[in-house]
């Protein structure tokens, strides 16, 4: 009897539990599953900022490119014209981040840009990092080629011994190495310089998605398609979104399927192809880039050798200091800056400041990096200034009466300045050129600007040589200014 009455109070104990799991089965689960789906980080802050950052590179027309309308630049393009949409039925404001392919993806990861749209494929590879709204545009990719090459190539093994180029980083570039078999791929960053080094021929051709490459066509009878076909697809365009950001897809994969596949963008698309080909004179219409990339540059220069000149002081004096740690802590920033490249320190900055939670701009974070890059190198001048003034000067500063400080002010570095002013003014002219690192975070100068106009006009070789001549203007320039001071000085020795 014992024992079934036992047998009796398992079974209830049993029973108790196995109707308390249900009910949180019915109850508590459905509610977190529920909370998951709802729950998406991106969509949460395009809510609350009421702006959609869409990081984007503009030298890939038709896609997105720039284009000067009444006198005022702009970024054009049917994925440009599908942003405006996307915006206006998410109800809040656009705004379009520029930089370089290359950076597109390390931007959204950082928290940079909400989403990417800029003709990016969906692979697997990427979608270990990133998220892929449905496809919305399928250009198959094709290869370019001279126009009197165009029936040379009709099969993938005609490749053999050619030279492709394509764009680093992207499906055109596996796609090149994966199936043009025996061909040697060149990898380059922009299209337009694939376009340029084609039409020298220094590449037998280039792969492109087919829009592209019916654009050269458009704006040049130099070029024309191969009929070669490259399988394995590759011309899909994707929204790329952040990692677990399923709200914000589902809203956007909405507007795709009702307003934007389908003949909505096949016409963006003919009407941006339309208005790449507008005729009108060079000068005339790119003048403006140019002026704007100059002024950017030489802001960047001005900001690098002044905010670099006191930052070097510091760390000359910092150097020469006789406390240990001090003077540890000037050597060490000293040869990690001087020897790391300026590129990697604008990535550090660029990237390093979101992640602390500082969402800084291109151009202060090309200017934070450029000042930081500058002192290392003013600070090693300024330190052969200081050490090249006789320790006599010193010492009858202070038997005058004069106290340390005193004595560096008006006494040693006056006389340090004078012997590092050539230094200084290479120092100067090197910051002007080397400021177009900055234009892989999407910085306006006069690098960047020339990317612009290579990608909105086709021509790849004259706005290198204008931006050259636009250089060597300003560096002759401060050269004979830097001239001038020197004989002043040299004058007044005597």
């Amino acid at each position: 009897m014992q024992v079934q009455r036992w047998d009796k109070v398992k079974a209830w104990v049993y029973g108790l539990v196995a109707a308390a799991l249900v009910v949180c089965a019915v109850t508590i689960m459905p509610r977190q599953f529920t909370h998951a789906a709802t729950t998406d980080a991106t969509w949460t802050k395009v809510k609350q900022s009421g702006v959609l950052r869409v990081g984007l590179s503009p030298d890939y027309a038709p896609y997105e490119f720039h284009s000067t309308a009444g006198g005022k630049d702009q970024i054009v393009g049917f994925d440009v014209t599908m942003d405006k949409l996307l915006a206006k039925r998410l109800g809040v404001k656009l705004k379009l981040v520029e930089m370089s392919n290359d950076a597109l993806l390390s931007a959204l990861e950082s928290g940079k840009v909400d989403i990417v749209v800029s003709g990016i494929t969906p692979t697997a590879e990427r979608e270990k990092k990133v998220d892929f709204t449905d496809v919305y545009f399928n250009d198959p990719n094709v290869v370019l080629v001279q126009k009197q090459d165009a029936k040379k190539y009709q099969f993938l093994n005609d490749f053999k011994g050619a030279k492709i180029g394509a764009q680093i980083t992207t499906i055109q570039e596996d796609q090149a190495k994966k199936y043009l078999h025996g061909a040697t791929v060149t990898s380059l960053k922009k299209v337009t310089d694939e376009a340029a080094q084609l039409s020298q021929c220094k590449l037998d051709g280039i792969v492109v998605p087919t829009t592209t490459a019916k654009s050269y066509e458009l704006e040049s009878d130099k070029f024309a398609t191969a009929p070669v076909k490259i399988p394995g697809g590759g011309g899909e365009s994707a929204i790329v979104l952040p990692k677990n950001s399923p709200v914000l897809k589902a809203k956007l994969n909405l507007i795709l399927h009702k307003e934007v596949i389908g003949k909505p963008i096949t016409k963006w698309r003919n009407a941006a192809m339309k208005q790449m080909v507008q005729k009108e004179s060079f000068f005339h219409k790119y003048a403006p880039y140019f002026v704007k990339g100059t002024e950017y540059t030489l802001a960047l220069a001005v900001i690098g050798v002044t905010v670099g000149f006191v930052l070097g002081t510091l760390l000359a004096m910092m150097k020469r200091s006789r406390v240990w740690i001090v003077k540890a802590i000037a050597n060490v920033y000293i040869e990690f800056v001087r020897g790391t490249p300026l590129l990697i320190q604008v990535f550090i900055v660029y990237f390093g400041t979101q992640i602390i939670g500082l969402n800084v701009s291109g151009f202060v974070s090309g200017a934070i990096a450029m000042f930081l890059n500058s002192g290392a190198y003013v600070a090693e001048i300024i330190r052969s200034g200081l050490n090249a003034v006789p320790v006599g000067q010193g010492e009858a500063s202070r038997s005058l009466g004069l106290s340390g400080r005193q004595t560096m002010q008006l006494v040693v570095l006056p006389q340090a300045l004078r012997t590092i002013l050539p230094a200084l003014g290479n120092e100067f002219v090197s910051v002007i050129k080397e400021g177009s690192v900055v234009s892989v975070i999407g910085v306006g100068e006069l690098t960047f600007q020339t990317s612009v106009v290579q990608g909105a006009s086709f021509e790849a070789f004259l706005p290198l040589i204008v931006t050259a001549c636009i250089y060597f203007v300003l560096t002759f320039g401060l050269t004979q200014v830097l001239h001038m001071g020197e004989r002043h000085y040299s004058r007044e020795r005597v």
